[in-house]
């Protein structure tokens, strides 16, 4: 792959992307893989950020080390696990618009429903085993196929009503442990080369001082307005995965 100025800049943008998501806000890396398949394949794009994916993970997890719901890492790491055993054996023939479909489908009823109950003000859920199973799983499997694992975890842990931090901090740790198990069947799947390697050098920078962003934001930004951009966030991503899938 060529490490053309074009390249670089679209690639730089995906990983601070993946940064902005690690450090607190959610949905935002979902942004990462449309916006480098501009000169790459969606899946060589998947491909290229993972490492960059792992790096941030490891400044998150410090940055939420003391802000995380157990209950939650606990049912959701290991479904997610499984998911991608699942997305593994099925690399081969399962399709992505298809994959996409399901998210954005998945997404955008979850966002209506929360905002046709909004006024009704529900009662916080609390963590459900086998709702955490099986999100859990389409978690891990999404992921896998297109590090689209956020709405899923979201649909799961929006309606428990966390606080922010512990929210984000949920997140950050249950991709950090989901991401590194993926890099062992990537690399079986596809090999990187030396370019490869070189352009993650390149974008580790960027990427990580978005998680350093990421997180001075998520503390400045005032509970409401966060999750409300969260769910805000998650429509406009499931409505392009949509777009995306019925335009082609």
């Amino acid at each position: 792959m060529p490490l053309d100025s074009t390249t670089l800049l679209i690639a730089s943008i995906a990983a601070l992307f993946v940064g902005l998501s690690k450090g607190g806000l959610p949905t935002v890396a979902m942004l990462s893989v449309p916006v480098l398949s501009l000169v790459v394949s969606p899946l060589k794009g998947a491909a290229l950020l993972l490492p960059i994916y792992i790096a941030t993970d490891c400044v998150g997890v410090w940055l939420y080390r003391r802000r995380f719901s157990t209950t939650n890492l606990k049912i959701l790491i290991p479904s997610g696990f499984f998911g991608i055993a699942i997305g593994y054996s099925t690399a081969h023939w399962v399709s992505d618009a298809v994959v996409s479909l399901l998210i954005g489908v998945m997404g955008l009823t979850f966002v209506a429903y929360n905002w046709a109950k909004r006024s009704q003000v529900p009662m916080a859920k609390p963590a459900n085993r086998r709702a955490g199973v099986g999100w859990g799983t389409v978690m891990g499997f999404t992921s896998f196929i297109s590090h689209t694992g956020g709405p899923p975890f979201q649909m799961y842990v929006l309606p428990q009503k966390l606080d922010k931090l512990t929210f984000a901090g949920t997140s950050t740790l249950t991709f950090a442990a989901i991401n590194l198990a993926k890099l062992p069947p990537y690399m079986a799947l596809q090999p990187y080369s030396a370019d490869d390697l070189w352009l993650a050098v390149w974008l580790l920078p960027t990427g990580l001082a978005g998680t350093f962003l990421g997180a001075y934001l998520t503390r400045k930004i005032n509970e409401q307005v966060f999750f409300a951009a969260v769910e805000i966030g998650l429509g406009l991503v499931s409505c392009k995965l949509i777009y995306d899938v019925l335009s082609a």
